[in-house]
């Protein structure tokens, strides 16, 4: 049987639900000890809710440069065990494909990176390319204690990453289809519009929020629509804003509210900037005499891997080992990349097909398995040949 597949059921056996590691980073650091690595953990939060962050070096000969796998050992919850077709933490074949929580999102991804480390190594055991791991088990919460920790804790040891993978599923329908090489930024909004309360039959003795605010909700809609935030570019789709959560009134059916809550977000392409937008939204509120309180949090800001060193390899790997020539791609939701872009200016995701991530019955193909280990080793083959090549 396939040892990347071998690993990826051991871990998948593994209850790791968020923030909760489940023993995967002991099972991962045993077997990148063996082969050499230098293996740290670094634990964060409160007791209640502690991460666990593994990072792990392998130094190669000489000046090098520094390739690092990253990804999660955490998982989403289940929901509905009953549900399942077999049990999410007993990893099972059915029809060519594995199923358990974590298949797709993203265990096999990190059994992948091990076994191709383990193969690289066994033909090139003193490589001038360092290679790393960067695990973490909060990706699927808050994201506060994972992988930011350990990105803040490099960069003021001053240790350096050059190149990155996050083995996030961004495939589509055939492994290696689509690789991320940016993500949009995102930048949420809560908004409260305050009036006056009062009886429903009695106008004139309040001010409905709502009413107040639904021209400035018609302004920014039409923004939105008629994309007038930013035009996008070349990697990037024009910045869209969104509702998410409107709450106003009391229950009753005869109050007029007092107040409205609007929660709103941003993903914004590197056309734009948090303070633009800001601003934008506060000239269109106040351009409308609204009395109002607004909170900004900022998730994440947009980060570019242009065609490079890192994106070249990789695309020359799954065409080398699949045959397709790979679409780049900055669209999806935020992931750790975002974090890593912060140390490392070449950054890519790539990982399994994502259709069934974070559903019920998750998968992955059974035959895509392999496929994906060989993508990475042969990423770190063509790195090595750059490196010796220079």
């Amino acid at each position: 049987m396939s040892r990347t597949l071998l690993l990826a059921e051991q871990l998948i056996s593994l209850p790791s639900v968020t923030p909760d590691d489940g023993g995967c980073q002991p099972l991962l650091g045993e077997r990148l000890a063996a082969l050499g690595f230098r293996l740290e953990t670094i634990e964060s939060g409160p007791a209640e809710f502690r991460v666990t962050n593994l990072w792990a070096v392998r130094t190669g000969r000489g000046a090098t440069k520094t390739l690092a796998f990253a990804g999660h050992t955490d998982v989403v919850p289940t929901g509905p065990v009953e549900q399942w077709t077999s049990h999410p933490f007993a990893p099972t074949h059915r029809d060519g494909k594995l199923y358990g929580r974590g298949a797709c999102d993203m265990k096999t991804s990190i059994a992948a990176f091990v076994v191709a480390c383990e193969e690289f190594l066994a033909t090139t055991p003193e490589p001038q390319l360092t290679l790393a791991l960067l695990l973490t088990s909060d990706e699927e919460g808050p994201g506060v204690d994972g992988t930011v920790i350990v990105c803040n804790t490099l960069a003021a040891r001053g240790e350096a990453i050059d190149y990155c993978i996050v083995g996030e599923p961004t495939s589509v329908e055939r492994c290696g289809d689509m690789i991320k090489n940016g993500r949009r930024g995102t930048m949420s909004g809560k908004l409260t519009v305050r009036g006056v309360q009062g009886h429903i039959a009695y106008p004139h003795l309040a001010r409905n929020p709502v009413h107040a605010f639904a021209p400035a909700l018609a302004d920014l809609v039409a923004i939105n629509a008629a994309g007038g935030w930013d035009a996008g570019n070349a990697f990037f789709q024009p910045t869209s804003w969104q509702i998410s959560n409107f709450h106003s009134g009391t229950g009753a059916g005869n109050v007029i509210p007092g107040t409205a809550v609007i929660d709103f977000n941003f993903r914004f392409s590197t056309e734009s900037t948090v303070e633009s937008l800001q601003q934008r939204v506060q000239a269109v509120l106040d351009a409308h005499g609204l009395d109002f309180t607004l909170a900004w949090t900022v998730g994440g800001l947009p980060f570019l891997t242009q065609p490079g060193e890192l994106v070249e390899t990789v695309q020359e790997a799954i065409l080398a080992e699949t045959g397709m020539a790979t679409e780049l791609s900055t669209s999806g939701g935020t992931s750790d990349a975002r974090f890593i872009a912060k140390i490392c200016k070449q950054v890519i995701e790539l990982g399994p097909v994502n259709a069934s991530i974070h559903k019920i019955d998750e998968h992955i193909a059974v035959a895509d398995i392999d496929p994906l280990k060989n993508i990475y080793r042969r990423t770190i083959e063509g790195l090595e040949a750059r490196l010796a090549a220079a």
